[in-house]
């Protein structure tokens, strides 16, 4: 795409999908005209990185529509000089828009081959305080009450109350929770006393986190 193409199909995105979808943060608005999504997409996808799909990025991956990148970012309102945990690191694009907002972000990538791709799409850009971990971020044994902010990019079929325990006061975590065809989207939050609060933020289906635990299901 020419370079006016891309701009015109970037300020479509924002305006046409992710302001009606009720995302009116403008620092949120204002990172996504500053990081290039079509920098985070593999080139044979360049024209669907501003569509409203789910841009596949290889190992059987995709990237977040951007409306449920944007709505995380949104209902997260990562501060600067925060600490936030990624759970699915995937093209890098989330990685690179939580450190434009100010986040120190920790980033876990179960495939080691979207994690050198993110890196390499990263190191490009010149994004700083971000590190990237290959491996298991769902059981890495962090250390409780560690992190302002957790994000997590595909989905739990039931709810990882066991995440609850790395945020520190005051921190958010986003996470999809359920099974298809439908979830949802939930933003958790630690008071200031370490009271937890349970928020249903849209419905939405995203695909199964890696090493997501899977429920039991009773069978006749």
């Amino acid at each position: 795409m020419l370079a006016n193409d891309l701009e015109t199909a970037r300020f479509n995105m924002i305006a046409q999908q992710i302001r009606p979808w009720e995302v009116i943060d403008e620092r949120v608005l204002g990172t996504y005209e500053a990081v290039p999504r079509e920098h985070f997409v593999d080139d044979g996808y360049k024209g669907l990185a501003f569509a409203d799909v789910a841009v596949p990025i290889g190992e059987d991956q995709q990237m977040m529509k951007p409306v449920q990148e944007a709505r995380m970012l949104q209902a997260l309102n990562i501060q600067p000089g925060e600490s936030v945990l990624e759970i699915g690191t995937g093209s890098g694009f989330l990685t690179a828009c939580m450190a434009h907002l100010g986040g120190i972000v920790t980033s876990y990538e179960f495939r080691p081959v979207l994690s050198q791709r993110a890196a390499e799409r990263l190191q490009a850009l010149k994004v700083q305080h971000v590190e990237l971990v290959s491996g298991d971020g769902l059981h890495a044994g962090l250390a409780p009450n560690s992190f302002q902010v957790i994000a997590v990019t595909g989905s739990l079929p039931s709810y990882p109350k066991f995440l609850e325990d790395l945020l520190a006061p005051g921190g958010r975590l986003f996470v999809v929770v359920g099974e298809g065809p439908v979830m949802n989207a939930m933003l958790v939050t630690r008071s200031a006393e370490g009271e937890i609060w349970k928020e249903k933020l849209f419905e939405t289906v995203l695909p199964p986190l890696d090493k997501a635990p899977q429920p039991s299901h009773f069978v006749f």
